[in-house]
């Protein structure tokens, strides 16, 4: 009954935590650590494209030319003219990632327009969206909060406007300050729409899917729309870190130091490039550094060229894996072995890496985020508690077994096989080559009838002092004490060097301790008392014997019950052997035969001899 509650409490347990892992990899609490691992995981550089080439107004242009605002459109002109002026040579589209919004100077401001035009929609010109908050009406009649809306957007002053296309440029950056989301089109509100005639329909480009647009158009391709979340955004996997795409200089370009071939069918995006614009932002690629915007536009749109695109996982997908996988790994790994646990827990955590980021990677053609913080994070609580399971209660499990131990085999030897590793002990009967040792008082009883209970106990005390101690000392199990005898067992439940020996040796110890016990005796109650003992050896049953509330570490078998014979026939202050005692220790004791004496409960007497002295231990050949 208690397994079976045990077992169903470990299974509802195991439900329970695969549910709060399932919520929490749902309610993403730790995002910055997850997109940090992910965002090292997921990211396969596939090299920039040739496609793409960037025009920089860096500090070597800035040096040149000053401030960038004095010059910016009359540059911007000569600019598209000297890589317009060879058609063969001409690029596909380009993209000015510059806000021009307001008119400045008329005459470069026209020059500008006029250059654009000559473009034929080549162009895309950068805007910004202004995003404020306000309390909006859904659909169905419902009021909330917007933190989305569309309050204006900054376009070109209108000369401009009037002949080149336009893309959105703002960066969507994440929750923790990195940019890896990008949104392809922006729906604008119809009150803006009427403000501004150009924007003429609902949804508008941004300023990637302008250019991607532009290039495909000259290319006779199909543009690839990736799919988005709820708040229209994608997450786009970066090509290049920051300085890896093809790049110029403005100042290079305007002195005639790039040639026309440079541009040829290319995507030419021109932007700031130096620190002095304040237009960077931090790649999810590499937080310690901070990529320019035009960068990040050119990584947005080989992106969507290469159909380098995530999607997050549907929420409740990723909360049945989640669940599933917790729960799996909780019940397969109950009862296992620890080492095993902690092998099969890095191969699942490899093999769960491995496939999130071939999912990120596109293996089953659409490509998809998968969290991994949550899960590895369960692994690794999995891992230590079967660590504390297996380890440390096992470690008090076998400390109190141990410390039971103690009572019955002497504590060294408890304590080295502790040491040594060698712990094992069978809770359940097992037959094995012993020495059974009985020991008992002769003339216990009329002494015990002269004295009062307190005397008796003291007496008794003293003398299982002397046989305990004897036994421990040579390395014997206490088995139990028969109200004034003592049972003792050598080579159980460990195995015991030269068993036979010790105990004979034991045997030898505890007459040789009673002589100065009986001594002590006699001088305070006027009686003596003599111990007799019996050695046997042979095979045993051993092991724990009893029922479920009440256990003994036991031998029972014929060999015991020779043993407690031999005993009952030793006189005071006499050690009496069995013949197979004396077979294998003949050459390292005195015995003197007694001859074959009947025992009670055997049909066939047996040969008897008593010891009368021991020699030192060496080795034998047991038989």
């Amino acid at each position: 009954m208690i397994k079976f509650i045990k077992k169903h409490l470990y299974v509802s347990v195991a439900i329970i935590i695969g549910i709060a892992a399932a919520f929490i990899a749902v309610v993403n609490p730790f995002y910055a650590t997850d997109f940090y691992i992910t965002d090292k995981l997921y990211t396969k550089f596939t090299g920039t494209s040739d496609d793409i080439i960037i025009v920089g107004v860096d500090e070597e242009t800035l040096g040149e030319y000053g401030n960038f605002n004095l010059w910016s459109r009359e540059k911007t002109a000569e600019l598209l003219e000297y890589m317009s002026e060879d058609e063969v040579n001409m690029p596909k589209a380009v993209g000015l990632d510059f806000l021009f919004v307001d008119e400045y100077d008329s005459k470069a401001d026209e020059r500008l327009a006029e250059v654009v035009a000559d473009y034929d929609g080549r162009v895309i010109l950068g805007t910004n969206v202004v995003y404020r908050g306000a309390i909006v009406t859904d659909p169905n009649g419902r009021m909330y909060y917007d933190t989305e809306n569309i309050s204006d957007i900054e376009l070109p002053y209108d000369s401009l406007l009037s002949v080149c296309e336009i893309g959105f440029t703002n960066a969507e950056i994440a929750k923790d300050g990195c940019v890896r989301y990008a949104k392809y089109s922006v729906k604008v509100p119809k009150d803006l729409r009427d403000i501004y005639p150009k924007l003429t329909s609902e949804e508008h480009d941004s300023f990637a899917m302008a250019l991607v647009r532009k290039a495909a158009q000259a290319d006779g391709t199909d543009v690839y729309i990736p799919k988005t979340n709820s708040k229209g955004q994608f997450q786009f996997i970066y090509s290049g870190e920051t300085g890896e795409f093809s790049h110029v200089s403005m100042r290079a370009v305007l002195a005639g130091e790039v040639p026309h071939e440079a541009f040829k069918d290319k995507i030419v995006l021109v932007g700031a490039y130096a620190p002095g614009f304040t237009d960077s932002y931090m790649p999810a690629i590499d937080k310690g550094n901070s990529m320019y915007g035009v960068e990040i536009h050119a990584n947005i749109i080989q992106a969507l060229m290469q159909h380098k695109t995530m999607l997050n996982v549907n929420h409740a997908i990723l909360a049945l894996v989640t669940f599933v996988l917790v729960l799996a790994l909780l019940l397969i790994s109950k009862d296992k072995k620890l080492s095993l646990i902690l092998v099969g827990s890095a191969v699942i955590a490899f093999v769960y890496l491995l496939v999130c980021r071939s999912l990120a990677n596109g293996i089953a053609g659409g490509r998809v985020y998968m969290p991994c913080l949550y899960f590895l994070l369960f692994l690794v609580l999995a891992d230590a508690y079967f660590i504390i399971e297996k380890y440390v209660i096992e470690r008090i499990r076998r400390k109190a077994t141990l410390d039971v131990f103690k009572k019955y085999v002497a504590p060294e030897v408890v304590e080295e096989l502790s040491k040594n590793g060698n712990f094992e002990l069978k809770l359940g009967g097992e037959k094995r080559p012993v020495a059974v040792l009985f020991v008992d008082i002769r003339g216990f009883t009329p002494l015990s009838e002269g004295l009062n209970p307190e005397e008796v106990v003291a007496i008794l005390n003293e003398y299982l002092e002397l046989t305990t101690t004897s036994i421990l000392r040579h390395k014997g199990t206490l088995d139990k004490f028969i109200g004034d005898a003592t049972m003792a067992v050598f080579n159980a439940p460990f195995d015991l060097d030269d068993y036979i020996y010790e105990a004979v040796a034991a045997a030898w110890d505890i007459k040789s301790g009673s002589k100065e016990l009986g001594e002590r005796l006699f001088e305070k109650f006027g009686k003596k008392v003599g111990f007799g003992v019996g050695v046997n050896c042979g095979e045993a049953v051993v092991g724990n014997i009893g029922c479920s509330f009440r256990m003994d570490y036991t031998a029972i078998g014929d060999t015991v019950n020779t043993a407690a014979r031999l005993e009952s026939n030793a006189k005071a202050e006499q050690i009496l052997i069995s013949e197979s005692v004396y077979k294998v220790l003949k050459d390292r004791i005195e015995a003197t035969p007694i001859g074959e004496i009947p025992l009670k409960g055997k049909s066939n007497k047996i040969m008897v001899y008593s010891v009368e002295s021991i020699s030192g231990k060496e080795e034998v050949n047991e038989v």
